[in-house]
């Protein structure tokens, strides 16, 4: 009889073995650069629902790609902890993979869903600028937005409202800092803001992309997402490039809600993700570079009709590089 072979080879066995159909190829060159669902990845693989579910059945049992519940709808992406030799096999493929006749049509619909679901939070905020106030004062009390805040705000400060909607608080802000800079992506909401904001003269509103800030390296020293994140497609991209534009020792706060799952906020309201854990804010913040990250549950107010809230903290590190004397 045989001698059995040793564990680690009969998993990379089986490794290789997942990683030997073209399917399966495009399903991890995919969940390797983003997030999405079987009906996102049917729509980009133009493959059966079944034959996507099973391929991905076969990553998973492998270790290639893990899941994630959001209420009834389920996530993958490509597992973010392979161990040494997985994750080098995992390059080699990919590499190898550039020129194949799939990847640029698999990349182009991949944008298209993700567009879809950038499009879907747009929509909403197009058609509800005029009511948004309202709204979101209903949903989670009219304090709830300013409740962390204050104990942070210093004289010198300038001040990052990422999200900015129709400007409420740059406008409630901008006495106590010497500067506010309010970015949005909404035309909308940002003209709202500019006659919310018009005799403010320390702020300054500016319309972009939450993943691509239009504010300089270290130009912040406080950023603040205030019940926005929900709204973005990749938290954790959007919480890189707050810290990009902090400066050394710059903080960050994020008020949003906590994970729950009330499904029909996604058709209701565009939120793209359902609340947030704590485990996926310290990762986010850990992963963009940032530290001493602190999360604080936050008690309900009696009059709010949403989901819990959490405030989140952490600041950029200060370079402690020394440089040599020269004489």
């Amino acid at each position: 009889m045989a001698a059995r072979a040793p564990a680690p080879t009969r998993d990379l066995l089986s490794r290789l073995e997942s990683l030997g159909d073209e399917n399966r190829l495009r399903l991890l060159t995919l969940l390797d650069r983003n997030e999405f669902t079987v009906s996102e990845l049917v729509s980009v693989l133009q493959l059966p629902q079944s034959t996507v579910s099973r391929h991905l059945r076969v990553l998973a049992d492998d270790g290639w790609v893990r899941r994630r519940h959001e209420g009834k709808t389920r996530f993958y992406r490509m597992e973010g902890v392979l161990e040494a030799g997985a994750r080098e096999l995992w390059q080699v493929t990919a590499g190898s993979l550039a020129g194949a006749r799939w990847a640029v049509d698999d990349a182009e619909r991949a944008e298209s869903v993700l567009a879809e679901r950038r499009d879907r939070a747009a929509a909403f905020f197009s058609e509800s600028s005029a009511e948004w106030d309202a709204l979101r004062d209903d949903l989670f009390g009219s304090d709830a937005r300013f409740a962390a805040l204050f104990g942070l705000l210093d004289p010198e400060w300038v001040v990052g409202d990422l999200g900015a909607g129709t400007g409420t608080l740059a406008n409630m802000i901008s006495p106590f800092v010497k500067r506010v800079i309010a970015v949005d992506r909404s035309p909308e909401m940002l003209a709202a803001a500019a006659v919310r904001l018009g005799e403010r003269d320390n702020v300054e509103v500016r319309e972009g992309e939450l993943e691509s800030l239009p504010v300089d390296d270290g130009e912040l020293d406080l950023a603040v997402l205030m019940l926005v994140l929900h709204f973005t497609v990749e938290p954790g991209r959007v919480l890189a490039e707050a810290a990009r534009a902090l400066a050394p020792n710059g903080r960050l706060l994020v008020l949003d809600m906590r994970a729950h799952d009330r499904e029909e906020y996604r058709e209701t309201m565009g939120h793209l993700w359902l609340g947030f854990t704590e485990d996926q804010m310290r990762d986010w913040t850990r992963s963009a570079g940032l530290e001493g990250y602190r999360h604080l549950p936050l008690a309900p107010e009696p009059e709010a009709a949403g989901p819990a809230l959490f405030a989140a903290t952490a600041r950029k590190a200060v370079c402690t590089t020394k440089t040599a004397k020269t004489a």
